[in-house]
């Protein structure tokens, strides 16, 4: 079992949510984050802003459902074709368990 972790920008996490839905992953978190990137924030005019707000989707799949689960949120997050600074990133990591509470069963 392996946690994504995405972290997009909040007009593309409905289209992101729907997308992954589609697929067969509608089992997730969202929780409203704010941090920075690599850019170290956004500058306007004289102010500075170090803390963008973002969307964090939390997902646990099977080992052989990350690389479809990558491709769906990064073909939905991405901003134009290329993509922009500030899209987000997607971390991966191991779970060595998971219980569902109601039940006490084990795994996914």
């Amino acid at each position: 079992m392996l946690m994504v972790r995405a972290i997009v920008r909040p007009e593309k996490v409905g289209e992101v949510m729907s997308e992954l839905l589609d697929a067969g992953f509608g089992a997730l978190t969202k929780m409203n984050v704010y941090g920075r990137g690599k850019q170290r924030g956004l500058t306007i005019g004289d102010v500075r802003y170090d803390e963008i707000p973002k969307e964090m989707l939390l997902l646990v799949v099977d080992d052989a459902d990350k690389d479809d689960v990558v491709k769906v949120i990064t073909r939905n997050a991405r901003t134009g074709a290329a993509g922009n600074y500030g899209d987000g990133r997607i971390f991966i990591s191991e779970i060595v368990d998971a219980y569902t509470i109601s039940t006490g069963k084990q795994g996914l």
